[in-house]
Order: C-alpha cells, then sequence, then structure tokens
C-alpha cells in the first residue's frame, strides 16, 4: 500500500485564491450622478443611501471601492460595471 503524502506546510505567502480584491469604480465626465446610483443599486444591490454615498465619493475623491473579495466575483462585478459603462477596475487589497 503506497504511503499518503501529507500538503507541505504554508510558506506564509498569499496565492490569488487567498488575496483579496477590491473593485474600485473611478470618475468620469460621461456618466450623470443619477445614473452611477442606479447602476450601484442594480449591479452591486446598495440601497439608494449607501449607493448615493459611494456615488458621491467617486465624484469628490476620484474614485471608491465599492466591492471587496474573491477574484472571481470582483471580475464579474467590473464586467458587468463595464457593461453599464462605468469606469471599473480590478486591485489587490493591501
Amino acid at each position: 500500500m503506497p504511503a499518503i503524502e501529507t500538503p507541505a506546510p504554508e510558506t506564509g505567502e498569499k496565492s490569488d485564491l487567498d488575496t483579496v480584491w477590491n473593485v474600485v469604480v473611478h470618475n468620469d465626465p460621461v456618466n450623470l450622478m443619477s445614473y452611477v446610483t442606479l447602476v450601484f443599486q442594480r449591479v452591486l444591490g446598495f440601497s439608494k443611501s449607501k449607493a448615493e454615498k459611494h456615488m458621491m465619493e467617486v465624484h469628490n475623491n476620484g474614485r471608491s471601492i465599492v466591492w471587496s473579495g474573491i477574484r472571481e466575483q470582483a471580475e464579474l462585478y467590473v464586467q458587468q460595471l463595464h457593461g453599464h459603462l462605468l469606469l471599473a477596475t480590478m486591485e489587490k487589497s493591501s
């Protein structure tokens, strides 16, 4: 009977599976603030007040982190936001 191999101990390095990703929406000169608020509600499921808070952060600061989590979901949100013509990117959380 072959010996069962045990997994190697963790090295302390984070893989992409362990990394938290941020979805960032950037300010643009095209979309109305009311439209951005609506997209946040539809795509991200935000309440109107939360959507308005993030929209104002985009407007005043040039960007807002609207979601954080696993890479696959971040990619999906970025794709959906692009589908609504918002400028969105994802970045590794620090």
